[in-house]
């Protein structure tokens, strides 16, 4: 079956967001171009609140639509995936001279597939915080857009026979070079950072740099793959895919609906920071929009919160990792997560809902479960399903190579995920569907 491949706007959209800041200020701006109106967490919002709306907080944000304002009896179709995804990030004093080289010293940031990261052309994009003339603490993005490193194998005329890649030290092994440099002379690595900064942000005065939320990043961008463009092939698919379908769904949505999103940060590390699925942003959110504490309790309770997130689809050259009752496999559909502790929030009654949802849109299905031999993942549904006590399901498109520097999915899974959760944010009030919630 012939593909067109995958949309444009897909690929531009994770190839301008190297990280969850960058994904996070990208989508507030077609967020902004849509109509929607962003608030201020420390500021007052005028109540009650009607209409489009975002927030956001460092790396995560949550987007909505309003539409019944004052209604005692109301639901909210909400949905939420994760922005940030393994990587290397930057060490506070990170710049070292080794062998007349230049090198930056990295932290694995989550359970990343290291090996990949070798001899990879690498950029670097995050955070800076520096101070102004006038003494004013700033906070800017920063992306240089180009390969500045490089992490060189060991080649293998200098290993020993015994030597596996599998046993590299992330101390010592993944130091990556940037540049030459005179042995009795350290390069001043924060005015690098300022010169950056000056030229992205057209500043007249060098900035002081104060500190940094610095990542690498593969700079190949995402691309189809196939003789029928069947796939797409980039970094960070898991899970910049998973938000980007969730919010052209949203911006998608009918005028009459009530429907959040909210896109949390640091998934792949627990969860537990301020803008986390732990952390109170969604709760805090939550109370805001609802004062009444009645009002809210029973919103909750007529809703249903989707918890989209990658899917590992079959491997072809080891599908005995996997249950072999449970394949999925690339473009025939969203997978639907089990997990009997809990490491999915998905239930029956959820799954079943979602199966009505399918059938209405005329999207496939498939079904994910991991082996009982082998740990699995989590995501960011049972953390929000304990938060707020919302009837949770897990859903994702299926992946392969999930958390290597480039990892691969189905060009029409993206399509499919996108046109089940338009019909969700769409649903109109049926109770004959969601009274199976209720």
């Amino acid at each position: 079956m012939s593909s067109s491949g995958p949309p444009r706007e897909l690929l531009d959209f994770i190839a301008a967001s190297p990280t969850s800041f960058h994904a996070v200020d990208n989508i507030s701006a077609l967020l902004a171009a849509n109509g929607f109106q962003e608030l201020i967490l420390s500021r007052r919002w005028k109540m009650p609140l009607s209409g489009r709306y975002f927030i956001r907080l460092d790396g995560s944000l949550i987007a909505f639509l309003l539409n019944s304002a004052g209604k005692k009896t109301r639901r909210l179709r909400m949905a939420g995936a994760h922005t940030d995804s393994p990587c290397l990030k930057l060490k506070p004093r990170s710049a070292q001279t080794n062998h007349g080289l230049l090198q930056l010293g990295v932290e694995p940031y989550g359970g990343a597939l290291l090996e990949p990261w070798f001899d990879r052309d690498l950029a670097l994009a995050g955070r800076l915080t520096w101070r102004d003339r006038a003494g004013v603490l700033r906070t800017s993005l920063i992306d240089f857009r180009r390969p500045v490193a490089f992490i060189p194998s060991l080649a293998i005329h200098l290993m020993r026979s015994a030597e596996k890649r599998e046993q590299l030290n992330k101390q010592t092994d993944l130091v990556p070079v940037t540049m030459c440099v005179d042995n009795d002379t350290r390069p001043d690595f924060t005015a690098l950072l300022a010169r950056q900064l000056t030229g992205e942000h057209d500043l007249e005065v060098e900035p002081t740099i104060l500190d940094h939320d610095l990542f690498l990043y593969d700079t190949t961008p995402p691309a189809p793959v196939g003789f029928t463009n069947d796939f797409i092939a980039g970094a960070r698919l898991d899970n910049l895919l998973s938000c980007h379908c969730l919010i052209r769904a949203l911006l998608d949505a009918g005028p009459d609906k009530d429907c959040l999103v909210i896109l949390n940060d640091h998934e792949e590390t627990g969860s537990l920071s301020t803008d986390g699925a732990r952390g109170p942003f969604l709760q805090t959110v939550l109370e805001r929009i609802f004062a009444d504490r009645d009002t809210r309790l029973r919103t909750i309770a007529r809703s249903l919160f989707i918890s989209a997130d990658n899917a590992h689809a079959v491997h072809p050259n080891f599908a005995d990792r996997h249950d072999q009752a449970h394949l999925p496999r690339m473009n025939l559909g969203p997978v639907i997560k089990y997990n009997a502790n809990q490491r999915y929030a998905t239930t029956s009654r959820t799954a079943a809902f979602f199966r009505e949802l399918a059938h209405r849109s005329n999207t496939p299905l498939q079904e994910f479960v991991m082996r009982s031999d082998l740990a699995c993942g989590s995501t960011i549904g049972p953390i929000t399903a304990g938060e707020i006590g919302v009837r949770t399901l897990d859903v994702g498109v299926p992946t392969l190579a999930m958390h290597s520097i480039r990892e691969l999915a189905g060009t029409r899974d993206y399509e499919h995920l996108r046109t089940i959760l338009q019909s969700f944010f769409d649903l109109a009030d049926d109770d004959r569907l969601w009274q199976s919630l209720c």
